[in-house]
């Protein structure tokens, strides 16, 4: 049996799909608060991935400044308020991004109320941060690769 690549060294799109599998397992354990943690981080990689494709497209920074600037903006709400936003303003796609950061909030607000402060969430609203977390997803990512789908949550 191959052994999975590890964490590290997979592309975005990978650490994108593999928290998603991770949350179908906790969702199909009906472990609610669990399973939005990994869908909120699929967000912030999703995220990532686009930042970190509108920098190669548009400029010439490195790497490693690009990682620094997503350490700098400190999670996801950070990522689209000083980067995301900023990058597609006066661009087509800006009305859908502003669209996504209420859904991006929504998930984020509840993965920082399960993490920071130890609330617990019942099945409807993990449900609906999971849902919201797969439209920011599949969209976001949707804009670099057009047929990528998350898989379903096992019920």
């Amino acid at each position: 049996m191959k052994s999975p690549k590890p964490y590290a060294q997979r592309t975005d799109l990978e650490r994108i799909e593999s928290q998603w599998r991770k949350l179908t397992g906790l969702h199909s354990r009906e472990e609610w608060s669990a399973a939005v943690v990994p869908a909120a981080t699929a967000a912030e990689i999703a995220a990532n991935l686009v930042i970190r494709r509108e920098f190669a497209t548009r400029s010439r920074f490195d790497t490693k400044f690009v990682d620094g600037l997503l350490t700098w903006a400190n999670g996801l709400s950070g990522k689209m308020d000083h980067l995301l936003l900023p990058l597609y303003e006066g661009h087509s796609r800006h009305g859908t991004l502003k669209r996504l950061k209420a859904a991006s909030a929504k998930v984020n607000s509840l993965r920082n109320d399960i993490v920071h402060r130890g609330i617990f969430c019942n099945e409807g609203e993990a449900r609906a941060a999971i849902g919201h977390a797969r439209t920011f997803v599949e969209t976001l990512v949707g804009f670099y690769e057009p047929s990528f789908k998350l898989k379903e949550a096992k019920d």
